[in-house]
C-alpha cells in the first residue's frame, strides 16, 4: 500500500454515507481498536464501520480501492500477532455485531451463523441439543467466530479433537473485488475440485471478509475425568506427555504448566495446584464411561513410569471446572507478573517436547530473561510467555533475541513458528525461515491473485 496523505474529502463522504451509528471517528473512540491483545504493537484507524449489510461491505470496499485505503476485518481483537493492528489508512471492518445463529441443523450435526457471535454462545447453542463444538481457545468467552476462522484457532482439546479448520463446513465470503460467494456445504465428504474454504482459514483476514460460517458439530461426550500429575523436573513431564503418545493413549486435553505459571494461578486464582512442583500435567479423557475409566486407568499406569510427585484424580464436575477454569487464566495470571508480557506460540513434533523445553530452559538463562512455559502438550504446542518491560529497551532487545532463537529451534525440529496464534505482524519476518523460497513464494501469489490491489489487512504475514 503506497504512503499516502488521506484526504478530508475521502473521510467526509465516508461520514456521509453511513449515519453516525454506524462508524467510530474521534480520537478516542478510535483508541480500543488501534491494539489487540498483543503487547508493543499500535496504530490508530481513520476509522471504525460497523456494517449492516453485505450492501456496506461493498461500498465501502469500493471506497477503499478508490480512496487508497485498506479494511480490516475484525472480531473481538483477541489476537495475540498483532494481526488485528491497524496499519496506515486503514478502516476498522468491525464484524461483533454480525451475531446471529442463522440456523440449527441437529439432522446434519450443523450451525449456520454470523462471525461475531462469540465461541461461547456457539457452545451453548451446541449444548441445546446435546452437541458438541471442541474447538476451546483460551479466550473463548469473547472470541469470536470470525476471528477463530481467520486465526484457525485451537485452544486446550486440539490433542483429540483438532482445531477450527476441523469443524467448518462452509462460509460465506466477500472477495476484495465484490464478489460474494460462498464455499462448501453441509455434506461430511466433498472430493468436488480445491478445498477454497480451507484456503480461507488462517487467512488473518487477508484474503476475503468472512460473513457467514457453517459449523460442524459432534455429539457431546457422556462422562469425562481429569488427572492432575506434579513432577520434580520440566524435562519428566515432557517424557512422560511423550510415552502418552507412544502408548496410543489420545486423551481429550493434555495440558502443561512450569512452577512459575503454577504460582502466578495460584495467587490469581487458587485451584490447588501443587505450588512446590516443577511442572504439572492436566489430562482430561472423555467418552463413553467405560472408556473413560480404562484410559485414565492406563494413563495413570504410564505416569507412575516417571515418578510423579503427585497423581490426583478429579471426577467431580465442580473439582474438573475448578481445574480447567484456573488453567485457562494462566496468561491472565502471568500477566500480574511483569509490565510487559509476551504470549508466543511454537509447535514441534512431540517426540521433540523434552528437547524444545531445555531449550528454553537455556535461553531463558544466556539471555537473562525470565520465560514461563504453559502448553497444549499433548498436541506439542507450547506457549513460552516473556516477561518483559517496555520501558527497559536492554530487557526488550534480549528478550527478541531470545524469542527469535526459541523461533529457529522450534524450526531445526521440524516444527513450526505459530501453532495457533498466526503470524500477523509479529511472526513475518520468522516465516521465511520455515518455507522454502519457492513455498514462500506461492503464499504471496495466492495473495496478489486474490487481492491484486492490497485492500485487505495489508503488511500482515508477509510484506
Amino acid at each position: 500500500m503506497a504512503s499516502l496523505n488521506f484526504s478530508n474529502e475521502a473521510l467526509k463522504s465516508l461520514i456521509d454515507h453511513f449515519p453516525e451509528s454506524s462508524l467510530l471517528i474521534s480520537k478516542e473512540d478510535l483508541i480500543p481498536y488501534s491494539f489487540d491483545a498483543t503487547a508493543t504493537f499500535y496504530h490508530a484507524p481513520l476509522a471504525v464501520l460497523f456494517p449492516s449489510s453485505i450492501e456496506d461491505i461493498l461500498w465501502v470496499l469500493q471506497w477503499a480501492k478508490s480512496n487508497h485505503a485498506c479494511i480490516l476485518p475484525r472480531g473481538s481483537g483477541t489476537s495475540l500477532s498483532g494481526a488485528a493492528v491497524p496499519q496506515k489508512n486503514s478502516i476498522v471492518l468491525s464484524m461483533t455485531k454480525w451475531n446471529k445463529i442463522l440456523e440449527a441443523d441437529p439432522y446434519n450435526l450443523t450451525l449456520l451463523v454470523e462471525p461475531g457471535i462469540t465461541t461461547q454462545a456457539v457452545q451453548e447453542e451446541a449444548a441445546k441439543f446435546s452437541l458438541f463444538y471442541p474447538p476451546d481457545p483460551g479466550s473463548y468467552k469473547i472470541s469470536t467466530i470470525g476471528g477463530n476462522v481467520g486465526h484457525n484457532s485451537g485452544g486446550i482439546r486440539g490433542l483429540k479433537y483438532g482445531v477450527t479448520r476441523n469443524y467448518v463446513l462452509g462460509m460465506e465470503v466477500v472477495l476484495p473485488n465484490g464478489q460474494v460467494i460462498w464455499l462448501g456445504n453441509k455434506c461430511v465428504k466433498d472430493s468436488a475440485g480445491y478445498s477454497l474454504k480451507d484456503l480461507f482459514i488462517g487467512s488473518e483476514g487477508t484474503l476475503g471478509i468472512v460473513t457467514k460460517v457453517l459449523l460442524r458439530l459432534i455429539p457431546k461426550p457422556q462422562e469425562r475425568q481429569v488427572i492432575l500429575a506434579s513432577f520434580p523436573t520440566l524435562e519428566v513431564a515432557s517424557e512422560a506427555t511423550s510415552a502418552i503418545i507412544k502408548a496410543a493413549l489420545i486423551p481429550s486435553a493434555l495440558e502443561f504448566l512450569d512452577q512459575k505459571t503454577i504460582e502466578c494461578i495460584e495467587s490469581y486464582s487458587p485451584a490447588g495446584f501443587p505450588k512446590e512442583s516443577q511442572a504439572v500435567l492436566l489430562i482430561e479423557s472423555d467418552g463413553h464411561p467405560q472408556a473413560v475409566r480404562d484410559e485414565i486407568t492406563r494413563i495413570s499406569q504410564v505416569l507412575k513410569q516417571y515418578g510423579p510427585l503427585e497423581i490426583r484424580i478429579a471426577e467431580n464436575p465442580k473439582q474438573q471446572e475448578q481445574l480447567w477454569s484456573a488453567r485457562k487464566v494462566a496468561f491472565s495470571a502471568l500477566a500480574r507478573k511483569a509490565p510487559t508480557v509476551l504470549l508466543e506460540d511454537v509447535t514441534v513434533p512431540r517426540s521433540s517436547l523434552a528437547q524444545m523445553i531445555r531449550k528454553i530452559q537455556q535461553i531463558s538463562k544466556a539471555y537473562a530473561v525470565e520465560i514461563a512455559v504453559y502448553a497444549h502438550m499433548g498436541d506439542g504446542n507450547l506457549h513460552p510467555v516473556f516477561l518483559g518491560d517496555e520501558k527497559n529497551k536492554d530487557l526488550m532487545e534480549r528478550v527478541f533475541r531470545a524469542m527469535k532463537e526459541i523461533f529457529l529451534y522450534a524450526i531445526k525440529l521440524g516444527g513450526t513458528i505459530t501453532g495457533e496464534h498466526g503470524v500477523g505482524l509479529a511472526k513475518k519476518e520468522f516465516l521465511a525461515y520455515q518455507y522454502k523460497s519457492e513455498e514462500f513464494q506461492l503464499l504471496k501469489n495466492i495473495k496478489k491473485i486474490l487481492d491484486p490491489e492490497n485492500l485487505l489487512n495489508p503488511g500482515k504475514i508477509f510484506d
